[in-house]
């Protein structure tokens, strides 16, 4: 017996080979619609033309009287491992519950198990676990200038928050990324946003991607002083590397480190949560391995490739 896959259901068909390739012979004359073809064999428009372009190569090498239609359709894609199972249930129960593209991601990087986000989505929903619907974003009206080149310009931003669901106190979070690769250039967590926590962030940031010609930074106190002559501690020492300051006239115009903000925010509370890490010092070095793989397997919506990719065609 001949078997067709339709509407993801494995269904006996009744129409013999010959019949069906009259169907299609009338359909590529033009003496049936799609729709009226479609109806004539119990099928969709899609599994239609899939049957057409199959039989049209077939008489192109003269097969076409022995030509039979085959199966396609229904769910043939292999069950996913026990252990991304386990991961997706983990990250997406525990309060705050991870963003489904942070859980898609985590399984690519813990179990090298390629998913997207609505994959992850889907099995959310059907295994009771899938998130309130946010509300809507209001989208930035322009798109804001970007450097050409790698390391001309490195935008850097402190973003207190509660990263840890378990403690109720905010802790600074240092972030530093490559203008025009988007480059996650340092990520880290201090008990307090202080001069010394600069200059342990900073070293460790040149020493893995080189130095930059501008930091983009806002008017703190530790970057800018009212005397345009002078320099801030922090100012001089950058200055001994050849690395000036640009001061951002709003938070706006770093809107691209405000991002970073905002996607760190997302993930980190419910990762922590996941892994009831409460400690500065063991959740730095998760976050270096995080920022490693976002850097390196992470698709930006906006360059379309990984910041990492994205810094290898411009040069870097």
């Amino acid at each position: 017996m001949l078997w067709v896959f339709e509407k993801h259901q494995q269904l006996p068909h009744r129409h013999a080979p010959a019949f069906i390739r009259h169907v299609l012979d009338t359909f590529r004359q033009g003496a049936l619609t799609a729709i009226e073809a479609a109806e004539q064999l119990d099928l969709s428009s899609s599994r239609l033309y899939a049957l057409a372009t199959d039989y049209a190569r077939a008489r192109a090498q003269r097969q076409g009287a022995r030509w039979l239609p085959g199966t396609s359709g229904g769910d043939h894609a292999a069950p996913w491992p026990q252990p991304v199972v386990d991961l997706l249930r983990k990250r997406l129960a525990c309060v705050p519950p991870c963003p489904y593209s942070f859980a898609a991601s985590e399984a690519l990087r813990l179990h090298d198990f390629k998913l997207d986000r609505a994959q992850v989505r889907r099995w959310a929903i059907e295994n009771q676990l899938a998130h309130a619907v946010p509300a809507k974003r209001v989208l930035a009206p322009v798109r804001r200038w970007q450097c050409a080149q790698i390391g001309a310009l490195w935008q850097l931003d402190a973003s207190p928050h509660r990263w840890f669901p378990a403690l109720n106190r905010l802790f600074p979070m240092l972030n530093m990324l490559d203008d025009c690769s988007r480059l996650f250039t340092g990520s880290k967590l201090y008990e307090r946003e202080l001069l010394l926590a600069y200059f342990d962030f900073l070293p460790a940031a040149f020493v893995e991607h080189g130095c930059p010609l501008q930091l983009y930074v806002d008017y703190h106190s530790l970057f800018f002083t009212q005397d345009p002559d002078a320099l801030t501690q922090l100012g001089w020492a950058l200055k001994f590397y050849d690395i000036s300051l640009r001061y951002a006239p709003t938070p706006q115009a770093k809107g691209k480190v405000e991002r970073e903000h905002l996607f760190w925010q997302n993930r980190l509370p419910a990762y922590f949560a996941s892994e009831k890490i409460r400690e500065i010092a063991v959740a730095n070095g998760h976050i270096d391995q995080l920022r490693a793989h976002h850097n390196a397997h992470e698709v930006h919506r906006e360059l379309r490739r990984t910041p990492q990719r994205a810094g290898r065609l411009a040069g870097g």
